[in-house]
């Protein structure tokens, strides 16, 4: 896996960016479009969530302690143009909120790593890069993610998401799967072991280890995230080998 130091000020950069983009393209697409790649809802669900998951965020980072607070409440729905400016509300007032945390304060998170408010930091940024593309899919003018961000959601997906459990593929699958983003120079190998997963450094990777790839996808970064996150299928790849390999790394 190739590392990649991101920081707080890249993922602030990166929401400051998409946020706008994401509330244009939920105006334009209006409350009742479909939403492609998130089968069943609507852009007014869409909306909701974010609304929803943004005002949590600003409730619990700052707390200053890691025990796990109360889960996200659902108000009614407002009207819509109530609910464009509650949008932007909040995710106004996340940035803010996020801005104002070193990366080290204590924040509850949900993955077995250490709790620190870097973990939001990172996590808005994704949230809100990928429901971007929701929103525009809606729209039906949907860009790629840009690349580092893409990457790095990758390396999400991979260090975070696969081991805490939120797996959608399919958990029967052993083998080793390489992933390759043409446009980032970036490379991950994971191997899977049914239920299991680990992500193998390829600087450390011994030659006398069986890391040799049973299924290859390769993709633009964005093209990668996009397809490990339900919102594409492995067609948007090039894959060689196992393609049920590639389809088990699902997380969204």
């Amino acid at each position: 896996m190739n590392r990649l130091h991101a920081t707080k000020e890249f993922w602030l950069a990166a929401l400051r960016a998409d946020g706008p983009s994401l509330k244009d393209a939920v105006t334009e697409a209006g409350p009742e479009a479909a939403v492609p790649g998130c089968p069943g809802w609507t852009v007014a669900d869409l909306v909701e969530h974010l609304t929803v998951l943004l005002h949590w965020v600003r409730e619990i980072t700052p707390r200053g302690v890691i025990t796990k607070p109360e889960d996200r409440v659902t108000p009614p729905r407002p009207p819509w143009s109530e609910a464009l400016e509650s949008l932007h509300r909040e995710m106004t007032g996340t940035i803010e909120t996020l801005d104002a945390l070193d990366p080290d304060f204590p924040a509850w998170t949900w993955p077995a790593q250490p709790k620190r408010a870097g973990f939001w930091h990172r996590r808005v940024a994704h949230e809100v890069a990928v429901h971007r593309w929701d929103a525009e899919a809606a729209a039906g003018r949907p860009r790629p993610i840009e690349t580092k961000l893409a990457a790095d959601g990758v390396n999400e997906i991979l260090d975070t998401w696969l081991p805490a459990g939120r797996r959608q593929g399919a958990t029967d699958m052993h083998g080793v799967a390489h992933l390759v983003a043409t446009d980032a120079a970036y490379e991950w190998f994971v191997r899977l072991r049914g239920a299991g997963i680990a992500l193998l450094d390829t600087g450390t990777i011994l030659d006398s280890d069986d890391h040799h790839a049973r299924a290859e996808a390769t993709g633009t970064a964005s093209d990668l995230l996009l397809t490990l996150m339900g919102r594409q299928g492995t067609d948007a790849l090039t894959v060689t080998g196992d393609p049920r390999l590639i389809a088990a790394l699902r997380a969204g």
